[in-house]
């Protein structure tokens, strides 16, 4: 059986199309999100970039996890998914269940995002059970990678940091404090922006003010979104490249709150190919 597997953003969706006797072949298009994209945008994408690298091959099952799919919008992408491709057996679900069912198989977990935005949920091994409203990068998001902006910026420029990591920031950015708030505040997708800071923050985590900083992101998340859960006998597992690139702070971070570190991947789709090759058999 042939199955492709879709791990969708806002701004990229990651394909895997397989078999259990062919090599995977992966495939990279825009990202699609049905509560920012209207129909013909998303059929545009689907049509224009993911069916040319397809190459007429037959799939059997076609799995899609996004970042906009609400139980709202599950109906809409399927058929969607299904006018387009012509594949009858799709399932249309979130990212979010994308990340557990990655992360934790078939076994109870604590299943993260951490990105550019963040998430998490209590899985019981079939569903999700109990879900933290992350509320976005103005509001929540803690742990996030827009959040990790926000706090390295506010440390910047409070004096929190020395002022040589400020002159390096400057001149590394090329920006200066009017640049930065006119970016955050006067052009689309701050979000985007305060994320693309981290490769800075990681490159400075030499300084244990900068390394505490990014445990104390971290804190913020575990507190204020897993904690509620009330299990803290299950491993903390988290998918994302926040989790991914600064995965010793994390670790610090989960031990502090009394968690214990689970699996940690940049991407989600090479579990969610052992995923669905376990289901289907």
């Amino acid at each position: 059986m042939m199955n492709l597997i879709a791990d969708s953003g806002s701004t990229k969706t990651s394909w895997v199309l397989f078999s259990e006797d062919s090599s995977p072949l992966f495939i990279h298009t825009q990202g699609i999100n049905p509560i920012h994209q209207d129909e013909e945008t998303v059929k545009g994408i689907l049509q224009k970039e993911l069916m040319p690298q397809l190459s007429g091959r037959t799939i059997d099952e076609f799995f899609f996890y996004g970042s906009g799919v609400r139980p709202t919008e599950e109906a809409l992408m399927q058929r969607l998914l299904q006018e387009v491709t012509g594949v009858s057996r799709v399932e249309a679900k979130s990212d979010l269940l994308g990340a557990a069912r990655a992360l934790c198989g078939h076994d109870e977990g604590l299943a993260c995002i951490l990105g550019t935005g963040s998430n998490s949920c209590l899985f019981d091994g079939h569903r999700i059970v109990m879900n933290t409203s992350p509320l976005g990068y103005i509001l929540g998001d803690e742990g996030s990678g827009a959040v990790l902006g926000i706090k390295l910026l506010n440390a910047l420029y409070k004096g929190m940091l020395p002022d040589t990591v400020l002159r390096d920031f400057e001149e590394e950015q090329g920006v200066t404090l009017a640049d930065i708030i006119n970016r955050v505040y006067r052009q689309p997708l701050a979000n985007r922006y305060l994320a693309s800071l981290s490769p800075f923050v990681h490159s400075h985590l030499h300084l244990s003010s900068i390394s505490e900083l990014v445990v104390n992101n971290f804190q913020e998340f575990i507190r204020r979104n897993v904690v509620p859960y009330g299990r803290r006998d299950l491993p903390l597992s988290a998918v994302g490249s926040v989790a991914f690139y600064y995965r010793e702070q994390l670790q610090m971070a989960v031990e502090r709150e009394g968690f214990v570190l689970g699996n940690i991947e940049q991407s989600p789709l090479q579990r969610l190919m052992s995923y669905h090759s376990l289901t289907r058999s």
